[in-house]
């Protein structure tokens, strides 16, 4: 049996998938498409910038957002689907295929490369060539992981970002901020080779995150933000967003292939997108606090109507925001934007880390006092004397296993000395 679904970002084309039999089948299903076995030998990154147009300092959102279709015009056949729905998408010279977010950021996925070195090469190339085209519009690109002067908002009119801003109202203003007033540094790498090398790789990327988090560390001020000092107040806003779909319990899981697919189930389903063309089928919204397991067994079948299919399931795992999310490959989300070029230190510090079993194992000892500490790490950051030794710890393992030592030897010497990235950018008004 199979369901039509219309595609979540071009109204009128569909897709047809087929049926989930059993939670067992979904779980498997999960595990498959999560987690792409092989050895490890790719490494991606992207990169997210606030944009403003119009005239402002280098650092500073002290001007609007840019108009969307300004935005689209200088993007031309770059840009995303999202923002000009005939587009054809295509990729800048190096590889990197751009996104605009919902409040106007803008991000550059590239393509996976063998090492960090080239894929930093081709990132700056792509960047260069999106500041020009950006440029033709007056618009330009800020590295700032959270926007300090401009109110939040919503600039994209995607039914799901509606739906997202929707649901996370109900928690507090962090959703609408996560999702227009923040920017941040992502590195993707591939899982492992087979399900012990998966474990001990996916175990020191969370191991190691707080202090990560700590190290790397540059929003300390957020509109809108309720009061208090953090050091990133872009994590804090993933922290207080909704936990059962930001923080789930990786760190006892002994096998994340298991534990992960098991979690995605039971998170609480964000939309639900419409199925062909009934205009009585609900759309987009999904029953208060009901999770994909719950449609799966037949417990939502008088709200929802039908049983999910496999696109379902694909669509309900990109709305799952961990601080390292299983996507076939793991995608290191906790990082903030970095400033000016720096962004390429952690995507080194990443891949270095994670460069032989042996070093993995290494890097996991050394994180371990500081392991958890998620919330100490995006309030206090390098100020917390635990988080900033273990900080520098992983900095200098990472240095001496890279071939970028001497920049990951220098943010180790910052995270010694306590100085944020900021710190160190002259450009920047900390």
């Amino acid at each position: 049996m199979s369901v039509t679904l219309e595609h979540p970002e071009m109204p009128g084309q569909t897709v047809d998938q087929e049926d989930l039999s059993s939670r067992a089948a979904a779980e498997a299903y999960v595990g498959g498409v999560c987690f792409k076995l092989g050895p490890p030998a790719l490494i991606g990154a992207e990169l997210e910038w606030l944009t403003v147009q119009g005239e402002a300092s280098a650092y500073s959102t002290d001007a609007p957002r840019p108009a969307l279709d300004d935005l689209a015009g200088a993007l031309g056949p770059h840009a995303p689907r999202s923002l000009a729905p005939g587009s054809p998408e295509l990729p800048l010279p190096g590889g990197s295929r751009i996104t605009v977010e919902p409040g106007g950021q803008i991000e550059l996925s590239s393509s996976p490369y063998p090492d960090a070195r080239a894929l930093s090469a081709a990132l700056r190339a792509d960047a260069a060539v999106l500041r020009d085209l950006l440029a033709t519009r007056g618009i330009r690109t800020v590295s700032l992981a959270a926007d300090a002067s401009r109110p939040p908002r919503r600039l994209l009119e995607l039914p799901r970002y509606l739906a997202m801003e929707r649901h996370f109202a109900g928690i507090g203003p962090f959703g609408t901020l996560m999702m227009c007033n923040t920017a941040a540094g992502q590195v993707s790498v591939d899982a492992g080779a087979d399900p012990a090398e998966v474990a001990a790789r996916w175990h020191l990327l969370h191991v190691a995150g707080p202090a990560l988090v700590a190290a790397f560390a540059c929003s300390p001020r957020l509109r809108g933000a309720p009061g208090g000092v953090w050091a990133s107040q872009r994590m804090r806003t993933w922290l207080r967003l909704d936990h059962s779909r930001t923080r789930p319990p990786a760190e006892r899981w002994a096998d994340p292939i298991a534990g992960y697919a098991s979690w995605a189930l039971d998170v609480p389903l964000l939309c639900v997108r419409p199925c062909g063309q009934d205009p009585d089928a609900p759309k987009w919204t999904a029953p208060p606090g009901a999770t994909f397991a719950d449609w799966l067994s037949g417990a939502l079948d008088d709200e929802i109507g039908r049983r999910p299919a496999r696109a379902d399931l694909d669509y309900h795992l990109t709305t799952l925001f961990p601080p390292v999310r299983a996507s076939g490959y793991l995608e290191v989300r906790y990082l903030d934007a970095q400033p000016g070029d720096t962004w390429s230190t952690p995507v080194h510090v990443i891949e270095a880390l994670l460069s032989t079993p042996a070093v993995v194992a290494e890097a996991t000892a050394l994180a371990a006092p500081t392991a958890g500490r998620w919330q100490e790490a995006a309030h206090a950051g390098l100020a917390d004397p635990e988080l900033r030794a273990c900080a520098e710890a992983l900095l200098r393992l990472a240095a001496a296993h890279s071939a970028q030592a001497a920049e990951i030897e220098s943010a180790a010497e910052r995270c010694r000395a306590g100085r944020t990235p900021h710190d160190d950018d002259p450009g920047v008004k900390a």
